[in-house]
């Protein structure tokens, strides 16, 4: 038996709670008829208009932060892809009809992201309760009591409010520290003889998930080859900033010395040991030759580079992956595995910001990795870093840091 398709369209008109789809720049697409109702307003009024145009604060209450409240818990929506609950608000609507006119009303308000392919948050949809009636039928029962209460709830509200007002604060500052930490830990330009390398370093859209990935390139010593290696740090701000610069550098200087890279990742993963934070790091690094054509290469339970061969064969650097650093009780000798290349080829390097999104297995990711790297192989180095953060990221920004590495061997 084949079942009817449903009408999502008349399941939005029949909603019996106040809802309202806004696209990223905070504009009504669409309202259901009781969000209408609800507030008494025409859908004409509405859809098609920025919210706070709509509905703005109430001028004659300098004290009013109501509107302020819900545009930041939207804009924390859109930074992080997450749903945001708000804490119980009042602010005051303007009367239909009846210009500087404006009513109490208490609202409980939902704010949820719709997810485009890509993860990146393409529409709100904002649900609204209107408590106002509630609080008015306690004020009538119960009196002076009710209004009390009533007073004690908007302060808390508020209260509540301020104090999310001042973490935000308090993680952004966090987070410039951290970049410029970061920065100053991750050089713009290769500090390296070959020169046809591009590095690029996204930091993750909102306060969270940001400096935890490097990258480092270092000259080896024996004959034209070059170290290239990446990590992930699991953690935010400024402590995995921290542990990203120590295990940064503690892989760079064991790579000098290392017979190859899979004996480079055993010396980080019993260094990781003994670094707090360094938990289920994950690292990759690759042994460039030049002189005989090779890249030697070890995972730590990172992603795989791409080798995108001059002929336009991908291949993906998967024979040597181990799990991350620190994950068995006693470190384990790592594995290393060797590829060949012609002149012309490119290698990349990268974090899982680049290829990971909710609600996607990976290997689209990494498909469609492959397919930007194939696409733009003629392109220099630079070029090339731009085109595929182009294509790969989304246009606001992901919610993961990324770093990236491209050799043109």
């Amino acid at each position: 038996m084949t079942e009817r398709p449903i009408d999502y369209a008349a399941v939005f008109r029949c909603l019996p709670g106040m809802v309202a789809v806004l696209t990223p720049g905070l504009v009504f697409a669409d309202v259901n008829p009781e969000f209408l109702r609800g507030t008494g307003r025409s859908r004409d009024q509405v859809v098609g208009r920025h919210i706070f145009d709509v509905f703005p604060d109430n001028p004659g209450d300098p004290a009013a932060t109501g509107m302020r409240n819900l545009e930041a818990s939207l804009n924390r929506v859109l930074a992080t892809g997450e749903r945001d609950a708000m804490a119980l608000q009042r602010y005051d609507v303007e009367r239909p009809g009846r210009p500087g006119d404006w009513e109490a009303r208490y609202w409980s308000a939902v704010n949820t992201p719709v997810l485009g392919p890509e993860g990146a948050v393409v529409l709100l949809v904002h649900r609204v309760e209107d408590v106002t009636e509630l609080i008015r039928s306690r004020g009538g029962r119960a009196g002076g009591r009710a209004r009390v209460l009533e007073a004690e709830l908007y302060t808390r509200a508020r209260e509540l409010q301020e104090l999310n007002e001042r973490l935000r604060r308090a993680h952004a500052r966090e987070r410039e520290v951290a970049l410029a930490l970061q920065a100053a830990m991750l050089p713009t330009r290769p500090q390296v003889r070959h020169e046809a390398i591009a590095v690029r370093y996204r930091p993750a859209v909102g306060a969270l998930n940001v400096c935890g990935d490097w990258y480092d390139l270092i000259d080896l010593v024996g004959g034209h080859r070059i170290g290239v290696s990446v990590g992930d740090v699991v953690g935010h701000g400024l402590e995995a900033s921290c542990v990203m610069g120590q295990l940064r550098s503690a892989l760079s200087a064991a790579s000098r010395v290392a017979a190859g890279p899979g004996q480079a990742l055993d010396v980080l993963g019993r260094y990781a040991h003994v670094v707090e934070g360094a938990e289920s790091a994950t690292a990759v690094t690759t042994f460039i030759d030049f002189d005989r054509h090779t890249v030697t290469y070890s995972s730590a339970g990172h992603p795989p580079p791409v080798l995108v061969h001059a002929d336009g064969r991908v291949e993906f650097l998967d024979g040597a992956t181990d799990p991350p650093l620190d994950a068995h009780p006693d470190p384990l000798p790592r594995v290393q595995a060797v590829t060949s290349f012609a002149r012309g080829a490119t290698l990349a390097l990268y974090t899982d910001g680049l290829v990971e999104r909710r609600q996607e297995d990976i290997d689209v990711g990494l498909a469609r990795l492959a397919a930007a790297l194939r696409t733009h192989r003629a392109a220099d180095p630079e070029s090339l870093a731009d085109a595929v953060l182009t294509e790969l990221l989304p246009p606001d920004g992901a919610t993961d840091d990324t770093a990236l590495v491209i050799v043109r061997l």
